[in-house]
């Protein structure tokens, strides 16, 4: 017969901590936020034993308290019992391994979670554990498994999860997924038909993963969001992503600010919206790229189609850079040179080979180049020596 506050200080005294007077001043609340409030393993069971009896709070926000593992253990047992909490934050808590597999035996068990944030350096073996226990519960709705270390072996466990067929809101920022891992991890969204909102940034993607997630938005119908900032990805990496966003048409914003992006990239994006009548993009974020005219009036053309687009990019100025010179090879310049004069290339080293003995000095045989009437620039004539005086002997052998 005891009130929430009475069974809360009751238990404090029983574990021997503080009771949090924030707690006590706001039960009956549906949001509890007791984010950086120190609890610890201890604080976090004196909270587990009076939160059995709560039927108000809905939303528990535990971040920042180092509940370490015996904490979670003990919210597994409250979550037994309560079935009022629908959105937990555990985020920031040291939880470890051990932790990850109580989390995980937490998701098995509880019916009435809905969402639930995760963000503890947990690694690639730790994923393995959540997507295990999410394949099995498909009343999750919001996954945070933002700031973690999730790699490669992270990325197939990852892709592994999407087969959940509940998970609508997934956040993966600020891990490391790239090549392998981001590969594995599109291959799983290919086949997803749940997410509909997906964070991958600050992850480096690349160009390979972004060839994967333009594979994976081809057969993808569900996602409406993608956020693939700062990935490392560039113009090249773009133009594959719009191979898939040629054949999608749910996708309505997409996010690729601070990636490696000129004009050409921002140029693709627009022409994949123009030339795809089936396109549901309605928001592009490239808010750090320079433009020029070209794109902008390729933008006024294409804003008379799709009116509802929404583009924002860094201004006008970008341009496109121009394409290196083809490096000529300093032999065949001096091929081409004998060639016209009918001339053989044993001649030419023969007039600068006095001695006949089939070796030049490096200066020697740079001064004769330089003061014949060959056309090779000062760089076409040092690579030729490092061709030629591989070892850097100092001795142009030309046997």
């Amino acid at each position: 017969e005891m009130s929430v506050a009475e069974v809360y200080i009751q238990a404090c005294k029983l574990v021997g901590v503080v009771p949090v007077s924030y707690f006590i001043r706001n039960l009956g609340s549906p949001n509890m936020k007791l984010t950086h409030h120190g609890l610890g393993s201890l604080g976090c069971k004196a909270l587990a034993i009076a939160l059995v009896s709560d039927m108000h709070i809905s939303n528990l926000e535990l971040a920042d308290n180092h509940i370490q593992a015996e904490g979670v253990k003990y919210l597994l047992e409250l979550l037994r019992a309560n079935f009022t909490i629908q959105h937990l934050n555990l985020s920031n808590n040291h939880l470890k391994s051990e932790g990850a597999e109580h989390v995980a035996k937490m998701l098995l068990d509880n019916i009435s979670l809905k969402s639930i944030k995760l963000s503890n350096g947990f690694t690639d073996d730790d994923a393995k554990h959540f997507a295990d226990s999410l394949s099995a519960n498909s009343r999750i709705k919001e996954l945070d498994l933002s700031h973690n270390e999730f790699c490669g072996r992270g990325g197939e466990h990852l892709g592994q999860l999407l087969n959940n067929e509940g998970l609508e809101v997934l956040d993966l920022s600020w891990n490391h997924l790239r090549m392998k891992g981001a590969v594995a991890f599109s291959a799983g969204l290919k086949v997803n038909t749940m997410v509909k909102h997906l964070d991958l940034s600050w992850n480096g993607f690349g160009n390979e993963g972004a060839l994967a997630m333009g594979e994976a938005l081809k057969f993808n119908n569900t996602l409406v969001r993608l956020n693939l900032n700062n990935n490392c990805i560039t113009n090249e990496g773009v133009t594959m992503l719009c191979r898939g966003l040629e054949y999608n048409d749910t996708l309505r914003v997409l996010l690729l600010a601070y990636n490696s992006l000129t004009v050409e990239g921002a140029l693709a994006l627009i022409n994949v919206v123009k030339n795809t009548p089936k396109t549901a993009l309605e928001e592009i974020n490239i808010c750090n790229v320079l433009v020029n005219e070209n794109f902008v009036n390729l933008l006024e053309i294409t804003y008379q189609e799709h009116p509802g687009l929404d583009v924002q990019y860094g201004g006008v100025g970008g341009f496109i850079a121009k394409k290196p010179p083809k490096r000529v090879d300093p032999m065949k310049v001096i091929q081409d040179y004998l060639d016209s004069r009918k001339l053989r290339l044993w001649d030419f080293f023969r007039n600068i080979d006095k001695d006949g003995t089939m070796r030049v000095p490096v200066a020697d045989f740079r001064k004769a180049v330089q003061q014949s009437t060959i056309p090779l620039s000062r760089y076409q004539i040092e690579e030729l020596i490092q061709r030629l005086d591989r070892d850097r002997t100092g001795i142009v052998d030309y046997r």
